[in-house]
């Protein structure tokens, strides 16, 4: 029964996690945007944003983060059977690219405090997509098991980035007419 609570709690902090993810990257975005605005506009706005990202992710997303990795690691302790599937160690990477997503995150997030814009507001929307991908990737993973399902669940992920990233530079065509 401890099994079904503590993957509960994991699935939860999941969540929120990839919450903060996805909203912090929109935030980004705002913020660079703001920078281009005229003044009082541009300070106005850079401020609230700055308060918001902090908030975000300091209060939401680093301790969903150390949460769900940390329930993560006990259910591996309680099952560490898991750890010989091919799925768990296919998902274990893509959760490292997560967690490196996610200093990249913080890095961004700390420019942007700094008031460091290095990044437009269109490789933020692209980058964005990055959370995306791993999550439908996971999801599909843990949910498909069977290695000939995850297999096909993988290229489908691929074609799935494919078709995001077409979509972002249709978008980006529609927003500058």
């Amino acid at each position: 029964m401890e099994y079904y609570y503590i993957k509960s709690l994991h699935l939860i902090f999941v969540i929120t996690w990839f919450a903060g993810l996805f909203y912090i990257v929109r935030l980004f975005v705002y913020q660079i945007e703001a920078t281009q605005k005229p003044s009082p506009e541009k300070e106005i706005l850079g401020e609230q944003f700055k308060i918001m990202a902090k908030r975000l992710w300091y209060i939401i997303t680093w301790p969903s983060m150390v949460l769900a990795v940390g329930f993560a690691i006990w259910l591996l302790a309680i099952r560490p059977f898991y750890l010989a599937d091919a799925w768990m160690q296919v998902k274990l990477c893509f959760v490292f690219l997560l967690l490196i997503y996610h200093l990249k995150c913080h890095l961004i997030f700390k420019q942007l405090q700094n008031g460091e814009v290095k990044h437009s507001s269109n490789f933020m929307r692209l980058f964005n997509e990055g959370a995306t991908i791993i999550l439908f990737s996971v999801v599909f993973l843990v949910t498909l098991k069977n290695a000939v399902n995850w297999i096909y669940g993988t290229l489908g992920i691929i074609v799935f980035a494919i078709l995001l990233m077409l979509g972002f530079k249709f978008y980006k065509r529609l927003r500058n007419r």
